[in-house]
């Protein structure tokens, strides 16, 4: 062997071990603030058109289609979370096994932020429910391989006790593009305007992660040998033999559909329910409140739980506050109600927010298939989406309207905080 061939060999090695070995290094600020802009720049891509463009089109929409405004809402949501359902786990293993000079996440992050913006400003001129439908499922598609590789790249390089305190930061640019997402979509005048907005800042807000941070390269030899098969059926986790990432998978996905009830139709409730003048600039001002109370609590939860090792008290006791927030809604409804749960659920979903995501990182069972295996994780944020439209659309409309549709809400995340105590592998 040459000494060219065995610095090419020691090269690989490094590279190999550096990619699936446990990281130890602590990242720096400049990695989190970068890795949090870019994850930020999803959400906004994602909110504007959920909090306020779509609801708008859906708004203009409906009298042609003999449908509620609410129904045709609840058909474009559904069907584009039926997108990201799958999306995310299949981007998150092609990341995987992406073995390009630039690493194994990089790829994804810019080819999903660019396919996203470009169907942000393809959805700014759907004419009805079926190119509404459509352009939302490419916006879904394109963001969610963007949104996989982020958030491989948390394990990939942040060491478990710095993962409460990252998941943190996340979080906090998670609720200002949300913020971002709204304002946008609110401030710049007409639902086309909007979503060129809403593009614009997606695809810029990855650039500085991408252009200033190396990413980690999987070496040929280590990237499993492709078959079709083996590829699908990885996607299944088995609760029996991982029985802890069963149990934090489900209590995520029930707080998240918490959640998800109460947001789908938070326009239409201000309008509708409360008779507030200004439904739009409400859902504006309950988001601010929302984002205060959580941003206060998502760093300093995040630090807590990594100094003191724990996970699971923080997780339990964030969804009962949530749990509570949300049947406040039912039993006060009124604008300053409205404003008080708003809140109340900020801080406790801040909690949630960074402690749940380092506790499904802590129960990952292969470094090899981080990308795919949070992806997986990642539908229990998904799948509420879709089942959030077909669970509130009869309940408001048939079964008692907004007190049952947020007394159900409650109902469901407590059950979710509830189980957080069926995880044995981590305290």
């Amino acid at each position: 062997m040459t000494t060219t061939q065995g610095a090419e060999g020691a090269e690989r090695a490094s590279a190999t071990s550096a990619a699936l070995a446990e990281p130890v290094e602590p990242v720096g600020r400049g990695w989190t603030a970068s890795l949090s802009l870019a994850n930020g720049a999803i959400w906004v891509g994602w909110f504007g058109p959920l909090q306020i463009l779509l609801a708008s089109q859906a708004e203009d929409f409906a009298p042609g289609t003999g449908m509620s405004k609410e129904t045709l809402l609840a058909w474009v949501a559904g069907a584009g979370a039926l997108v990201s359902l799958a999306a995310n786990p299949f981007f998150g293993a092609l990341s995987d096994r992406t073995t390009s000079r630039w690493g194994r996440r990089t790829p994804w992050i810019v080819a999903g932020a660019a396919g996203g913006a470009l169907s942000l400003l393809l959805l700014a001129g759907a004419s009805g429910l079926w190119t509404m439908v459509a352009g939302w499922c490419l916006v879904q598609l394109a963001l969610n391989a963007a949104f996989a590789a982020i958030t491989a790249a948390v394990p990939d390089r942040v060491p478990r006790l710095q993962r409460g305190s990252v998941g943190g930061w996340l979080g906090v640019a998670q609720i200002l593009g949300v913020v971002g997402g709204t304002g946008l979509a609110t401030a710049v005048g007409g639902v086309g305007a909007g979503y060129a907005a809403c593009a614009a800042f997606t695809l810029l807000g990855v650039l500085p992660y991408v252009l200033r941070h190396k990413d980690l390269r999987l070496a040929v030899e280590e990237r499993p040998v492709w078959s079709a098969r083996s590829f699908l059926t990885g996607f299944w986790l088995s609760p029996r033999r991982y029985p802890d990432l069963g149990w934090a998978w489900l209590t995520r996905f029930l707080i998240n559909l918490s959640n998800a009830l109460v947001l789908l139709y938070l326009l239409y409730y201000l309008r509708d329910r409360l008779d507030y003048s200004d439904p739009e600039q409400g859902v504006l001002i309950l988001t601010a409140v929302y984002s205060v109370t959580l941003m206060a609590t998502v760093v300093v939860s995040g630090v807590w739980s990594d100094r003191v090792c724990r996970r699971k008290p923080f997780v339990k006791w964030s969804g009962v506050l949530m749990a509570a927030a949300t049947a406040m809604m039912a039993a006060w409804q009124t604008w300053p109600g409205a404003i008080v749960a708003s809140a109340v659920l900020g801080i406790g979903f801040g909690v949630f927010t960074s402690v749940d995501f380092a506790l499904m990182t802590d129960v990952l069972p292969k470094a090899l298939d981080r990308g795919k295996d949070l992806g997986v994780i990642n539908v229990a944020n998904a799948l509420p989406q879709v089942m959030a439209p077909a669970l509130a659309a009869p309940i408001v409309t048939y079964l008692g309207g907004y007190p049952v549709l947020y007394l159900v809400s409650a109902v469901i995340g407590l059950a979710g905080a509830v189980l957080v105590g069926r995880i044995r592998g981590v305290d």
